[in-house]
């Protein structure tokens, strides 16, 4: 700068024109503001005519001016000099025309001059703005047109040395309007030539240059900021499109799920942006969700089930804070993600409640309906029963559906019910399974006859039994069920041998109780059978019979009968005439009788009830033989009479007696008598004999057909229904027969004439029947009472 106001002022001093005027007195110089001190600005004395001889009477100096002018009169010459700086900026300020005022005098005599020195303006200052950055403030908003006044640039040099021109940097939002407003004002405005977007540019950067008219021109810079105020013309906008999550269902609560992040390119309340649900987000979601208005975050709220909703679309609303609020809705899907929480569901859609037993293989019991709301491999399901059971699951050809079959032939009366497992497990890991219970009732058929608890029926029953009572009971079992388990019982009427005895009998059709419409007489029967049908009530019905024996029991209702002696009314007496000679123990006679009962009934005993002289008789209990106490003597009397008594063993005993008449005869009277009666004894002994035979045949034979008949039962019944029979080592044969059985608790046997030793008789039975002390332990088996036969 020094440089260039030096070549200036040697350039305004080499063309300095001193100019010279006497108006009003007044002498006036031009000079250039900068000139070097010492310069020449013009000679007074000579301006005024004054020579040197002149000035050197009289004085020549300045008298008033600036407070310290800058100049000096040379005293010598009247040449007046810069004497300092000259600034015409300082001294003139802004004015137009800067003229230096001066007084001068010259003494001797006084003499006033007004001298004038215009300073003329070099181009020394540059155009500096007042400040060097400036910060202008518009909003995006702004319209093109808007106006932005800026302050001028100023110069210290005046006219056209002052700012001539504006110049702004290049950009395409302003350009630059110079106003000239006269004496060097000239005022710059910014004018928006395009629309402001602070999100794009927030602030531009200008350059004004302002240059004044000086050869060279000089120029200064101002730097304009200009800040875009932020209008609220951007909505937020979400960073992604659209937001997708997966959440596992049964996520607990407060489980991030998504975050959501929206931007607003404004700035302060206009760029903060809060979150909300949508308006169409209904209560379900809000209730399982829960949004962060500030961060955006969702979390879980409620309980997550896949097997309710599968996915679920969020509308979520990002709004800014400024008055006049912008807002974008953006979908946020959350698809759950299924885990295995659900065990299979397993449904009856069809039952039979009942199953026929005769149902065929394959018969369809019941439809069976799986599902699982899970999905995937967690929905599906293998299904299954148990293997004891005679079902199993056939799939459908719909799926996750089975029917339940039978396997096999059912059988009602082996198991009528069945509780059929049906098994489900999916495939999920860990699996969950299920299980549901299935009730089937096997529903009756007639398929199985009545059958009776034993294949042959034997019954002992008393004769002389009281017509139309109950005389024996049979039964029978059906396996089925209802009315096909219903039996009645009927009587089998054949026409062969027993017709005649089953005419006599009537059955009970529902007890299968039998009565006998007569009385029976051991005498006459001592046994028969018959055949029990039982018949079902199904449809077709089925039957099945049984055979029933029947033993009648022998009671005490015949007395004895004597045969010798002859008895003609129940009472008999005879004559015996024996010889003198007899020894002791000879026998002398025997009454003989017979009584048609048998066993205890028909076994009779001989007392001796009345007799002459008790010293020379007695009488054979058991065989009612009479013999010789001792030898007769001549003092014994020749006749005696004997009553003897004859009584069987029945409970309520039955007797007859006979009168025994003993004559002592000499012995060859004896001899001719015994002979005389020798033939018809033995033609009476020959009667009784054959008596005897006939029964004791008859006797023998029944007991030999049933020892075949109880031998044949024991072979082909369990031991519940066999009597068993024992026989007694005890017994010494005086009957024919010794039969044991049991009854209960106790162990009986029927014996003859002589009785075991260590037996004792049972009071209130037969008198022939003993108890027997028990050798065995037996769980109360029934051993039935059977004859005893024995020789009298």
């Amino acid at each position: 700068m020094t440089e260039q106001r030096g070549h200036q002022t040697m350039w305004v001093s080499c063309l300095m024109l001193l100019i010279f005027s006497r108006v009003s007195g007044q002498i006036r110089y031009s000079i250039s503001e900068e000139v070097k001190e010492g310069t020449a600005v013009g000679n007074i004395a000579k301006d005024l005519g004054l020579d040197r001889a002149t000035l050197k009477e009289r004085a020549y100096r300045i008298v008033r001016g600036t407070a310290e002018p800058p100049f000096r009169v040379n005293q010598d010459d009247g040449v007046l000099y810069v004497n300092g700086n000259i600034d015409r900026e300082q001294v003139c300020d802004r004015s137009k025309v800067c003229v230096i005022e001066l007084k001068t005098v010259l003494e001797n005599p006084l003499e006033v001059h007004y001298v004038a020195v215009e300073v003329a303006d070099i181009n020394d200052h540059a155009p500096s703005f007042p400040e060097q950055e400036k910060t202008l403030e518009m909003f995006e908003s702004a319209l093109p047109g808007a106006r932005l006044q800026l302050q001028a640039a100023r110069d210290g040099d005046t006219g056209a040395l002052s700012v001539q021109h504006y110049k702004l940097s290049p950009n395409e939002h302003f350009r630059l309007e110079v106003k000239d407003r006269g004496e060097d004002r000239k005022t710059p405005t910014l004018v928006l030539q395009k629309s402001l977007d602070r999100e794009s540019v927030k602030t531009h950067v200008l350059f004004l240059t302002a240059t004044d008219g000086g050869k060279p021109p000089l120029s200064g810079n101002m730097t304009i900021i200009v800040e875009v105020s932020d209008v609220n013309d951007n909505p937020p906008v979400f960073t992604q499109e659209p937001y997708i999550a997966y959440l596992n269902e049964n996520s607990a609560l407060g489980t991030i799920v998504v975050r959501v992040n929206a931007t607003d390119l404004d700035e302060g309340s206009n760029g903060e942006v809060v979150y909300s649900f949508g308006n169409d987000v209904d209560s379900r979601t809000r209730a399982r969700f829960n949004l962060n208005h500030v961060t955006g975050v969702v979390t879980v709220a409620g309980p997550i089930d896949f097997e309710e909703c599968d996915k679920y679309e969020i509308d979520i609303q990002a709004s800014d804070k400024a008055v006049a609020t912008l807002s974008t809705d953006k979908s946020v899907i959350i698809h759950i993600v299924d885990i295995n929480d659900n065990a299979p569901d397993i449904e009856v859609t069809s039952f039979s409640n009942a199953l026929p037993e005769d149902a065929k293989a394959g018969t369809t019991v019941a439809l069976i309906s799986v599902k699982d709301l899970d999905s995937g491999l967690n929905g599906k399901v293998i299904c299954h029963t148990s293997p004891d059971v005679p079902f199993m699951l056939s799939p459908s050809l719909q799926k996750n559906m089975y029917s339940l079959v039978t396997r096999q032939l059912l059988d009602r009366e082996q198991q009528a019910h069945f509780s059929v497992k049906i098994l489900a497990k999916d495939a999920g890991d860990p699996s969950l399974s299920s299980d549901k219970t299935i009730q089937i009732t096997v529903s009756d058929v007639n398929d199985n006859s009545p059958e009776f608890s034993q294949s042959t029926f034997i019954f002992y029953i008393n004769e002389n039994n009281t017509p139309g009572n109950s005389i024996l009971s049979v039964t029978a079992h059906d396996y089925d069920e209802g009315s096909n388990a219903v039996i009645e019982y009927q009587i089998l009427r054949n026409r062969g041998t027993d017709r005649l005895f089953s005419s006599f009998l009537n059955v009970n059709r529902e007890t299968g109780e039998v009565s006998a419409l007569k009385s029976f007489d051991f005498e006459t029967v001592k046994s028969f059978h018959f055949q029990v049908v039982a018949t079902d009530g199904g449809s077709p019905p089925l039957s099945s019979n049984v055979t029933v024996k029947v033993f009648i029991l022998d009671q005490n209702d015949n007395a004895p009968v004597i045969l010798y002696p002859v008895s003609a009314n129940g009472s008999a007496e005879g004559v015996e005439e024996i010889p003198r000679n007899l020894k002791a123990g000879d026998l002398v006679t025997k009454v003989r009788a017979y009584d048609a009962d048998i066993g205890y009934n028909g076994w009779l005993l001989f007392s001796l009830q009345q007799v002459s002289d008790h010293s020379l008789f007695s009488l054979d209990r058991y065989t009612g033989q009479i013999r010789t106490l001792r030898s007769f003597t001549e003092t014994d009397e020749a006749e005696h009479r004997l009553l003897i008594l004859v009584k069987d063993n029945g409970n309520v005993s039955l007797s007859a007696t006979a009168t025994v008449t003993i004559k002592l005869v000499e012995p060859k009277e004896a001899f001719a008598a015994s002979d005389i009666k020798s033939a018809a004894k033995v033609d009476e002994e020959d009667n009784v004999t054959f008596y005897l035979i006939v029964t004791l045949g008859s006797v023998s034979l029944l007991f030999v057909i049933s020892i075949i008949v109880l031998i044949a039962m024991q072979c082909s019944k369990s031991t519940q229904y066999t009597s068993k029979y024992l026989q007694d080592a005890n017994y010494d044969g005086t009957l024919c027969h010794s039969i044991q059985y049991r009854s209960g608790d106790k162990r009986y046997m029927l014996v003859g004439p002589r009785m075991s030793i260590g037996s004792t008789v049972v009071p209130g039975s037969h008198a022939n029947t003993l108890v027997l002390p028990d050798r065995r332990h037996t769980s109360g088996e029934v051993r039935p009472l059977f004859f005893s036969t024995f020789t009298k």
